[in-house]
């Protein structure tokens, strides 16, 4: 298992953000990742507008995955509707 930063983005409507929240944790549990620390950053302009929404809100999650499992994720990632992008990032050994 590797420690990867997973930010995400979503709608800034609370019924859109709970169900792509609660999706994304059930899917990263169905793939054996766990969920170490969920910082939310709030809402947010975004650079540019993505599915006509000029804003999102913005939440930093810590994980520790199987790095095989990782394309999987982002194909199932990919279907959420309500997670507007997605980015993980490898951390160092030095920082975990």
């Amino acid at each position: 298992m590797r420690k990867y930063e997973l930010m995400t983005i979503y709608p800034v409507e609370d019924d859109k953000f709970k169900a792509g929240t609660d999706l994304l944790r059930s899917d990263l549990a169905a793939f054996g990742a766990e969920i170490e620390k969920e910082e939310p950053f709030g809402d947010r302009d975004l650079t540019y507008e993505i599915n006509k929404l000029r804003r999102g809100r913005f939440v930093l999650f810590h994980i520790s995955a199987n790095p095989s499992k990782i394309a999987e994720m982002d194909v199932k990632f990919k279907l959420n509707t309500n997670l507007l992008r997605y980015l993980f990032v490898l951390k160092d050994e030095q920082e975990a």
